[in-house]
């Protein structure tokens, strides 16, 4: 399956969006995670079978769709009211369409918000890698009890400052483990070779994200919990923290209640039970200094939460079925295609 793409002006903003499959297919939406864009989707899509109508945005400051600001105290918000504007789109979607929604990473969160908000307009939830739903950081057990008030050590004070001035300036090499194309072989798959010929369009990707206070990472206002700052309200981490997304209640409320895949892998690093990008879990290996310890500070139990509030999802009369893929990393689309392709074309009669 081949991709056009077309731009398109909804919720207020210039959109960028890639659109495959005729109209009158099954409706899939594609989104995609945080450094990344709907360019990511491109290795999947290509193995799509031709009744499906796929549609990837890319979100606000990813990709070609417009820098506009991230609202962080909206949560993850203004990318769901940007994804769900596509969906009155003639050109995009058929009128009434009722896709089901695939989020990866940070997209899963925004597919989550899209469902809450809009429970008439989503058949079916695929969740690759998802953030919890309880944010990102900053909660000590499987209920998302705050570690402090403030949500200390989460938001936009985390990212790697190395990191970002690098992504900013467009590096492409890997002579610093913090580049954006070692970061791209080491943390987004488990095993770089899954990489394959697309690397340079996944790193384009990656490279396509917006550097600022407004995006990513965002700002941080000072706190006196350790590590000594909490999520301040502009930019995509703040979006992402436990103070500002936190839909865990929703989500087990919506109604209706479509089925949810949620798919992972074993061996992420990114969302995980012990993850390399929670600051607690870094401070207990020592990496930073000043961790006040596993009573105080405990790592976030990311894959628990998700299970848990998934769970009560079905409890309360929803379905769920979880998928773990062994010595899979944190894009399973792209280092298992075949069984998420498979999972994807499972969900959709279902759905439907």
């Amino acid at each position: 399956m081949k991709t056009e793409h077309r731009r398109v002006s909804a919720n207020g903003i210039s959109q960028a969006v890639r659109v495959a499959g005729p109209a009158t297919g099954v409706p899939v939406l594609l989104i995609h995670g945080n450094c990344s864009s709907a360019a990511f989707w491109e290795p999947l899509i290509r193995r799509l079978p031709e009744t499906l109508r796929v549609v990837a945005p890319d979100l606000r400051g990813y990709g070609d769709t417009q820098t506009a600001p991230v609202d962080a105290g909206r949560g993850l918000a203004d990318f769901a009211d940007d994804v769900a504007a596509l969906l009155a789109e003639p050109s995009i979607f058929a009128d009434g369409a009722r896709p089901v929604v695939v989020g990866h990473s940070l997209g899963g969160g925004v597919a989550m918000r899209l469902l809450v908000d809009h429970p008439d307009r989503v058949s079916g939830l695929l969740l690759a890698a998802p953030v919890s739903p309880y944010g990102f950081g900053g909660t000590r057990d499987l209920a998302g009890t705050p570690t402090t008030p403030d949500f200390a050590g989460t938001g936009g004070g985390t990212a790697n400052g190395d990191f970002v001035a690098r992504l900013a300036a467009g590096e492409r090499d890997a002579s610093a483990p913090a580049s954006p194309r070692s970061v791209l072989r080491s943390a987004y798959v488990a095993d770089p070779a899954s990489l394959g010929d697309d690397e340079e369009l996944l790193l384009d990707s990656l490279l396509s994200t917006a550097t600022g206070t407004d995006n990513y990472p965002g700002d941080a206002v000072p706190s006196p919990h350790w590590p000594g700052f909490a999520p301040g309200r502009r930019g995509t981490l703040n979006a992402l923290a436990p103070a500002h997304f936190r839909i865990a209640d929703e989500l087990v409320a919506v109604t209706p209640k479509p089925p949810v895949t949620w798919i992972r892998g074993d061996a992420d690093v990114i969302v995980s039970d012990a993850s390399l990008f929670d600051l607690a879990r870094l401070g207990a290996l020592g990496v930073l200094p000043g961790w006040p310890g596993p009573q105080e500070c405990p790592p976030q139990p990311m894959v628990g939460q998700t299970r848990a509030v998934l769970d009560r999802y079905a409890a309360a009369g929803g379905s769920y079925r979880e998928v773990t893929l062994p010595g899979c990393g944190h894009s399973p689309h792209l280092e298992r295609p075949a069984e998420f392709v498979a999972e994807l074309l499972a969900l959709c009669p279902r759905a439907c």
